[in-house]
């Protein structure tokens, strides 16, 4: 493979986009509207496995389908506005698209609402694949045949190697370096502002 044929796969959450600011407040709406206390301060410092996980901290199992229904359909009125670009985030889609790459999504997040996110922060991505989580998106990565997998999560490290694909960690989420490299990281990341000088000579290298 030559590296204009290169895919590079991104998570979606503290790797491209800040969604703490948004989600804060879906999840603040989601109190109020329940009357059911949610720490959204302490929720979002947790950022990446999928939205049950978080819900069932706050609320009994038989409900946990349903409020996670909710909190998706309130979340566009609440959540894409706050929601910033990551530093280098457009840079690094840039770059791969440059050498002539494909520059993928593949998030644990509700897809309809990541292309929304994405949409709204002038993203372009060649695909974008929801409510895959840490080994499962390995599904996808296999599918589009990822070369490369970038994340800021231990469970992204996992999917990315579960896939056979190079992992690419960024210390931006809520796992530090040194989790990222016990984790089996290939490559670690302060942020997506060192990713297209560490991309040009990765896909230099592969010729």
């Amino acid at each position: 493979m030559t590296s204009r044929a290169l895919t590079v796969g991104f998570d979606l959450d503290m790797t491209l986009i800040d969604s703490r600011p948004g989600i804060k407040a879906a999840y603040q709406a989601l109190s109020a509207e329940t009357g059911t206390y949610i720490d959204a301060e302490l929720a979002v410092t947790r950022l990446g496995p999928p939205l049950e996980q978080e819900l069932r901290y706050w609320f009994p199992e038989e409900r946990i389908q349903e409020m996670g229904d909710r909190y998706r359909e309130i979340y566009p009125t609440y959540a894409i506005a706050p929601t910033l670009a990551m530093p280098g985030a457009r840079e690094a889609v840039a770059a791969v698209r440059a050498r002539g790459g494909r520059a993928i999504v593949v998030t644990a997040k509700h897809e309809p609402n990541a292309k929304l996110h994405l949409a709204h922060l002038g993203i372009e991505a060649d695909a974008v694949i929801g409510w895959l989580w840490a080994e499962a998106k390995a599904v996808a990565l296999r599918e589009h045949e990822a070369a490369v997998y970038v994340g800021d999560h231990t469970g992204d490290v996992r999917g990315a190697r579960t896939a056979g694909a190079l992992s690419v960690a960024v210390a931006t989420g809520p796992c530090d370096a040194a989790e990222l490299r016990a984790a089996g990281a290939d490559v670690v990341l302060g942020g997506l502002t060192e990713f297209g000088a560490w991309f040009d000579a990765y896909a230099a290298g592969r010729g």
